[in-house]
């Protein structure tokens, strides 16, 4: 797969219109954009991939949350699946060899299973408390997400209450990238505030 970008952004329905937000991180600068819609019925779903696709700069990704099937229709990058959905070898089948497939985990048993199973990066989480999503996982903390990251040789995302100012600690932890979703969407400007986990992950990565 190409190479997983330092910000991994998240346009989430149940915070407005996801091709709008998708729209607003891109023109901020993101690379890789997931569409995330719980609630949505397949058509209008598929619409929205299909939208989002059709706005992302070159050579951005837009990975669609659970469904391969109509991320294949769509033409998106790849799927990123939980633990509850289609597992990732039957997603890399309806997608294709070169397609992203990502995986979220939440105990060190998943990972383990998760890096057998043809994924190109887990995302392991929620690290820190999030009200984003309901009934999540026990939080797993710095300490338990930095060992991990040191276990496995997969790109590895973080996930849950990820904000500006963790940022620094978690690449030290070993984090590949970050999953944001509330702290990019709801501080106003989508597009100033990911220019500013832009800035930030460059200054980081620049050390």
């Amino acid at each position: 797969m190409p190479r997983l970008p330092a910000l991994y952004a998240i346009a989430d329905a149940a915070f407005g219109d996801p091709v709008e937000i998708s729209c607003r991180l891109f023109r901020g600068g993101a690379q890789l954009v997931q569409l995330r819609n719980k609630e949505s019925a397949s058509g209008q779903f598929l619409e929205q991939a299909v939208r989002i696709v059709g706005e992302a700069p070159p050579n951005a990704l837009v990975i669609v949350n659970d469904r391969a099937d109509l991320a294949a229709i769509a033409g998106a990058a790849g799927v990123h699946v939980g633990q509850g959905d289609l597992d990732p070898i039957s997603v890399r089948g309806v997608l294709g060899g070169e397609s992203v497939v990502g995986i979220s985990t939440h105990t060190p048993f998943q990972v383990r299973v998760a890096v057998t199973e043809s994924v190109d990066y887990i995302a392991v989480g929620p690290v820190f408390e999030t009200s984003t999503k309901k009934d999540h996982a026990s939080v797993l903390g710095l300490e338990r997400f930095a060992e991990i990251c040191e276990a496995v040789d997969l790109p590895v995302v973080a996930i849950g209450g990820i904000r500006l100012e963790h940022l620094a600690e978690l690449f030290a932890a070993g984090a590949n990238s970050v999953a944001a979703i509330s702290d990019l969407i709801a501080h106003g400007s989508i597009e100033a505030r990911t220019e500013k986990f832009l800035d930030r992950l460059a200054e980081i990565e620049g050390v």
